[in-house]
């Protein structure tokens, strides 16, 4: 699952598309200035844009297998 880009906060730096190491990003900014992701199903959830981010505009939509990792046992 893709990182979100909040279109609302973004303010087109483009940092997000320098830093992904998976190219997950492309930044256009002469067609938009918010970068748009390219490769969703290649995101590796390493986080680096969202902690990158000054505005604070990325969030991370993790698949369940990588949420169940981070659960507390039950008990």
């Amino acid at each position: 699952m893709p990182p979100v880009i909040d279109r609302e906060k973004c303010v087109g730096c483009g940092t997000c598309a320098d830093i992904c190491n998976s190219h997950i990003f492309v930044h256009e900014p002469d067609k938009d200035r918010v970068p748009r992701v390219r490769f969703p199903d290649e995101c590796w959830h390493c986080r680096a844009c969202e902690r990158d981010c000054r505005q604070g505009a990325i969030t991370m939509r993790y698949p369940l297998s990588h949420l169940m990792l981070n659960m507390e046992p039950i008990g």
